[in-house]
């Protein structure tokens, strides 16, 4: 039986590091669904405003599912930012939300050369939980919910192997972004939508 483990996130939380770790770790197949995306020619175009790749999101579900069906190797490790969205739920073992704080995520994202309108948006997706809350639309029952603030990829790692082998619990709904930048007074910083 195969297990289809995805990670997800906004940029700049860990996503493809953690997700290549933990492939290494399991002898998983690995794919970035970005990759992917251009390597099978899953895609609609270019948003040149947005500076991103528009995905055919129907196209990726299904020739997700026939890689997935077709490999050989018993872990698949999905890794992107849409992944829940666009991999078949009745195929989904695990899914792990990966979050990060955002005046932490704000400083990631500056180091990376992100553009005020892309970070901003980015800032807005991890604030509002986009990321969780597509997951549990689309994965519900399997999603895993990380906090990995301050933590390094090592430790993000661990934690998501001792949630697979049943050593930890997993939680999803337990990180608040919103209130907390609010009790702070600083929501007006980093909120810009």
């Amino acid at each position: 039986m195969k297990r289809v483990i995805l990670i997800t996130g906004t940029p700049c939380v860990g996503k493809t590091t953690t997700a290549k770790q933990i492939a290494a770790k399991l002898g998983a197949q690995y794919i970035n669904l970005t990759d992917y995306a251009k390597t099978y020619g899953l895609t609609l175009g270019e948003d040149t405003e947005r500076k991103t790749t528009i995905i055919d999101e129907e196209k990726m579900c299904t020739k997700l599912a026939q890689t997935i069906e077709t490999s050989e190797n018993s872990n698949i490790i999905v890794d992107g930012h849409y992944a829940a969205a666009v991999t078949p739920t009745n195929l989904v073992n695990n899914v792990f939300v990966l979050r990060r704080n955002p005046k932490e995520l704000k400083e990631f994202m500056l180091k990376c050369g992100f553009n005020l309108a892309k970070l901003n948006e980015n800032l807005s997706a991890e604030i509002l939980d986009s990321c969780l809350i597509e997951a549990m639309q689309t994965q519900q029952g399997k999603v895993c919910e990380l906090d990995v603030t301050g933590k390094t990829v090592d430790e993000n790692v661990t934690e998501i192997l001792n949630i697979l082998n049943g050593n930890k619990k997993c939680f999803a709904g337990v990180v608040d972004w919103l209130g907390l930048l609010e009790s702070e007074g600083t929501l007006n910083e980093y909120l810009k939508v």
